[in-house]
């Protein structure tokens, strides 16, 4: 993370500002060697959680086809969840 004190983040706060859009990095305001603040990207989130994998989510293969494999769910009953 870069650190920059807080005289010159006053006098490059424009530019700071357009270089954490672009590259995401966060950067640290410091007085007197300390930390006191944080100028970090804006986290988008969705709105809404349909859709949201759009696009990072691929199916591979047909998952409509049967498998050979039985399953164990079959095998379970509904008294015995209940126990």
């Amino acid at each position: 993370m870069k650190s920059i004190k807080a005289s010159e983040f006053k006098a490059q706060c424009l530019q700071l500002l357009n270089e954490v859009a672009e590259t995401g990095v966060p950067v640290s305001i410091t007085k007197n060697g300390r930390p006191v603040a944080q100028l970090g990207p804006v986290m988008s989130r969705p709105t809404t959680l349909v859709g949201a994998h759009k696009g990072k989510i691929s199916i591979v293969g047909d998952i409509l086809a049967p498998i050979d494999e039985e399953w164990e769910a079959g095998h379970c009953s509904f008294s015995t969840l209940t126990r």
